[in-house]
């Protein structure tokens, strides 16, 4: 007698029983470049504000994969074709999407690695499995890339409504207890349709797009772009910064092997599509890489170094200014001549503790793509002419908040 495996449950504290199909997406899930993504955080150093923040980029993929087996269910009912083959291609597409996460995700995101992004990175990723998994991720990566024919495949993964965004606002509402972010995935996928090849939203599904789009911008700007993140994650930055400078110098510090490699050059995309050593590199690296670094350069002789990562050990977070309009150089400068007589330290070492810029977001772009409505008679519009509480004006426009971080004790 042959016993048959059973599946794979994973309990989510969001959607609670998660079924993982046997094959390709287990076998996806168990390889050492996805499990990762356990020791990569989802919200970066949003934990020093809200301490339940602690979930993984693992525990998000794992939901949007649920998400995605939802959506498909639905879209199957209202009888549109998803083959089998797209079934599981969606699934790997969703459960990859964010495999090219480094260190505290978008926090150290051009940092390490320079000019690349998480997604040409997770493409590469993508790549590389595939030669792993014998060509069983072909049709994903044409998903992912939007070269699959069937456009409305590509916008289940990469959209304004997507299953990445549905997942990430519900379950970091969830951990950082930002009540504001928590949204009706359920019902938003129920009134998923697809005409004429694009995806789009059932009339009676208006209500909970509208609450979509508000909970996005609150979880902007009262999470991801929360002031006291916003100076954490640049001083983490800015520890990184000062590493690389000493490893050029030739400065003896202390790194793990695979952040150290990186630190001493400034690859490119090419190298990491060349150069599969340099993927493997990357892939090691994780929080528990750079928390390890923190540990040993809080005690180096280098001011900057050494100081910068006290204050992010023990929470010691600058100050942090925020306008509406641009910080002046007088504003700066003031701050950095007061701190170079007080420490009788250099400009340069200053600028490591006093630095401003600026952070963007915008609620709703409808020139990356729309969320289209299907109205009861058959027409199909946008959210903004379709609901009566957004404008476009509002709902377009980039809000651009200015900063200022320096040391409380000037």
């Amino acid at each position: 007698m042959v016993l048959q495996k059973k599946d794979k449950i994973i309990n989510d504290p969001i959607y609670g029983f998660i079924t993982l199909d046997e094959g390709i997406i287990t076998d996806l899930i168990e390889h050492p470049y996805f499990q990762r993504l356990r020791r990569i955080s989802q919200l970066g150093l949003s934990y020093l504000v809200y301490p339940g923040a602690h979930h993984s980029r693992f525990n998000h993929a794992i939901g949007c994969l649920h998400l995605m087996t939802k959506a498909i269910y639905q879209l199957r009912k209202k009888g549109h074709t998803i083959t089998n083959k797209e079934e599981e291609a969606l699934k790997i597409a969703i459960l990859l999407h964010d495999i090219g996460h480094g260190p505290f995700s978008h926090a150290l995101e051009n940092s390490i690695v320079r000019g690349i992004s998480h997604e040409k990175l997770s493409s590469i990723f993508m790549h590389r499995l595939n030669k792993i998994f014998k060509g069983k991720l072909n049709l994903a990566i044409k998903i992912f890339n939007n070269n699959h024919p069937k456009k409305f495949l590509h916008q289940l993964v990469s959209s304004q409504l997507d299953m990445d965004r549905l997942d990430y606002l519900k379950r970091d509402s969830f951990f950082s207890g930002v009540t504001e972010g928590n949204i009706g995935t359920e019902r938003i996928i129920n009134m998923l349709d697809v005409v004429d090849d694009n995806l789009v939203v059932e009339e009676k599904g208006i209500y909970s797009i509208e609450k979509f789009l508000i909970a996005r911008r609150l979880m902007y700007w009262q999470v991801y772009l929360h002031k006291t993140v916003i100076s954490a994650e640049n001083m983490l930055i800015k520890v990184l910064q000062r590493a690389k400078e000493l490893i050029m110098q030739g400065d003896d510090i202390f790194t793990t092997p695979s952040l150290e490699i990186l630190l001493k050059n400034n690859f490119t995309i090419i190298d990491f599509e060349k150069n599969i050593n340099l993927l493997n590199y990357f892939s090691q690296l994780d929080d528990y890489n750079i928390y390890t670094c923190l540990r040993y350069w809080e005690n180096h002789t280098d001011f900057v170094l050494s100081r910068l990562s006290k204050r992010l050990i023990n929470r010691k977070i600058l100050k942090i200014t925020v306008k509406s309009q641009s910080i002046t150089d007088k504003e700066k400068n003031e701050l950095i001549t007061k701190f170079m007589k007080k420490h009788n330290c250099t400009h340069e070492q200053a600028n490591f503790f006093i630095f401003s810029n600026k952070v963007s977001n915008s609620t709703y772009n409808i020139k990356e793509a729309n969320i289209n409505i299907l109205m009861k008679k058959g027409e199909i519009i946008d959210i903004t002419s379709a609901s009566d509480q957004f404008s476009i004006d509002n709902l377009h426009k980039t809000v651009n908040k200015y900063f200022l971080c320096y040391p409380n004790n000037l």
